[in-house]
């Protein structure tokens, strides 16, 4: 066996720790399901004042803001979209 591939294994041995996640560290996951659940419930709530509104038990200024707010959130996560869209495209384009 060569002694330099003996000891680059050992020093990728050595270093492979480093790259795995620390324990107790979130990822992306916790985060982004908290915010699609935050999402979905200014998406209910607007909804829910609409309806209100409709039947005449809401007042107005509480149903334009709660549409201000949707539209503010579907505006957000649209732009999101299109950011993950773009470096999605971006790596497509990266040479192999």
């Amino acid at each position: 066996m060569d002694v330099r591939s003996l000891f680059a294994a050992q020093q990728y041995a050595a270093l492979r720790p480093a790259t795995e996640p620390e324990p107790g560290a979130e990822g992306a996951g916790p985060r982004l399901a908290s915010a699609v659940r935050d999402f979905a419930a200014t998406l209910d709530e607007a909804e829910s004042m609409a309806t209100s509104a409709m039947t005449g038990d809401a007042d107005p200024h509480a149903l334009v803001q709660a549409l201000a707010q949707s539209e503010l959130a579907v505006e957000t996560v649209v732009t999101l979209r299109n950011k993950v869209v773009e470096a999605y495209q971006e790596l497509l384009r990266m040479p192999v």
